[in-house]
């Protein structure tokens, strides 16, 4: 029979396994996860000098920006479910805001579910899932749920008109609980107060508490906050960076030339705050207040990354974070006559991204890469040494954090629903390098197509003339569909190290 090892060697064996094992932990890398709501990719290093973004404009200095990237779907259940589950909203079959994409797939694992499965630390702040009736949270994906002390989204002054609003639906019988006859409340206000004072500034708050707390192991921290999302309320020195009278409308206050009516919206979220017309534009002043609120909401947000990146820091974290910066989707303000989201234009799919990983080796460098949200998932397991899950449906983007210009995909894909005249249709849009092309086909009947939009970036970046319709352009049309049809795969970049 074997000798047993004498105590004391085994005493010592095990602190030198520990001591490996704490080494290991430590050299792995944080994951700061940044979300904001309805914000366009409308930033100083996007080329936006009109809005003061100082904070992102210091993490893409030091990170990569992403020009091109594309939400599967601008609304934000279904564009969140499927960035964090790498999987397209065909595939988890959330197109809506009241499924829950575990209703569908209940044994996906989600990106932070994955990150907390190898030894992270994982915690969520503010919204970062959009699932389902009550707007559901994902238990599986985080090692902790807690609800922090919160503010309010409006101040003093809007509060107390909201209040007004729900006693006056109340006494009328309005069932104020069913989201769909809930007053709104003013749709902007600039209320003098603290930052902390207001929802983002104790989200923020909360998050540096955390970070402090978990500062000695890996973390994966996801903070989500609500701004520039309706209502557009942010204390007043932000709205006071900007000069009412020199913010632009608008250039395109219309629908774009030869384009069905139902590709647009009537923008029915924005119309259910407080005085804002049933039917009909805004008034220009109402226009100019709506861009200014949706600009000050953005410095509002931040300053409030600035309060994290600080704190990263200060604490000695800055070096050993990789950072990611996101807004879930895009926004009209304006153009085409039109606010809000829920369209399959380039305004609304187009979304900010912003990652910042330690060694990379092109801090502070563009790419015009054609990115998705489906691929922020393997990107950042990339990033952390992380297995990547093989039913993904995304590309690392990783390599462009070394090298921007690298060959990529030749198209990026989103899609929107509608119902039209009792049909049930869906719009597949895809991005080429070049072009915007839609087509709207019967749900129940996919060979058959109703409607196609084709935009030419090179001569019209605002997407202000379809020209699907123009025989000249048969061929091209022709070409699109079946590059549309391929989808995603064959999308994917010949070379390289899909996975």
């Amino acid at each position: 029979m074997a000798r047993s090892l004498p105590h004391a060697v085994l005493v010592v064996l095990a602190f030198f396994l520990a001591v490996q094992l704490h080494a290991a932990e430590s050299d792995r890398p944080n994951v700061l996860f940044i979300a904001s709501d309805d914000m366009r990719p409308e930033l100083g290093c996007y080329g936006a000098n009109q809005v003061h973004s100082p904070n992102l404009d210091r993490l893409a200095a030091r990170g990569t920006t992403f020009l091109r990237t594309y939400c599967q779907q601008a609304v934000c259940s279904p564009s969140r479910s499927s960035l964090m589950t790498g999987l397209r909203p065909d595939t988890i079959r959330i197109w809506d805001l009241a499924t829950h994409f575990r209703d569908n797939v209940p044994d996906v694992v989600t990106l932070a579910q994955n990150f907390k499965n190898h030894g992270y630390h994982t915690e969520r702040l503010g919204k970062i899932f959009h699932t389902g009736h009550g707007n559901r949270d994902d238990k599986f994906s985080w090692s902790r749920s807690v609800n922090y002390p919160a503010a309010p989204r409006y101040g003093p002054e809007g509060d107390a008109h909201m209040k007004r609003l729900l006693a006056e639906a109340k006494a009328k019988g309005i069932d104020v609980k069913d989201n769909r006859f809930r007053p709104r409340g003013l749709p902007w206000e600039a209320p003098d107060v603290a930052d902390n004072e207001l929802a983002d500034g104790m989200i923020a708050e909360n998050a540096v508490k955390l970070m402090n707390e978990f500062k000695d192991r890996p973390f994966f921290l996801a903070v989500g906050f609500l701004n520039p999302h309706l209502p557009f309320v942010s204390p007043k020195k932000y709205w006071d960076l900007y000069d009412r009278n020199s913010i632009r409308l608008a250039g395109n206050p219309y629908a774009p030339k030869d384009t069905p009516d139902f590709a647009l919206t009537t923008w029915g979220e924005l119309r259910k705050y407080y005085d804002i017309p049933d039917k009909g534009p805004l008034t220009d002043d109402q226009a100019r207040s709506m861009i200014h609120g949706y600009y000050a909401a953005i410095s509002y947000v931040d300053a409030q990354i600035g309060r994290l990146l600080g704190e990263l820091e200060r604490l000695g974290l800055a070096e050993k974070t990789i950072v990611v910066f996101w807004g879930d989707h895009g926004w009209k303000l304006g153009e085409h006559g039109s606010w809000c989201k829920h369209t399959n234009f380039e305004l609304d799919c187009h979304a900010p991204l912003l990652i910042s990983s330690p060694n990379q080796k092109a801090a502070g460098s563009k790419t015009n890469a054609l990115v998705e949200f489906v691929d922020i998932y393997p990107t950042l397991c990339e990033l952390a040494s992380l297995p990547v899950p093989a039913e993904l449906e995304g590309l690392s983007a990783a390599p462009l954090l070394d090298d921007p210009d690298l060959p990529w995909k030749t198209a990026a894909f989103s899609q929107y629903p509608r119902s039209v005249d009792g049909k049930k249709l869906m719009g597949y849009s895809m991005r080429t390098n070049r072009y915007r092309f839609t087509r709207w086909q019967v749900q129940s009947n996919p060979k058959k197509v109703v409607a196609v939009e084709l935009y030419d970036h090179q001569v019209d970046p605002a997407e202000n003339v379809n020209l699907a319709a123009d025989p000249a352009n048969a061929r091209l049309v022709e070409q699109l569909t079946k590059q549309s049809l391929k989808g995603w795969r064959g999308a994917l970049p010949k070379q390289g190290h899909y996975r």
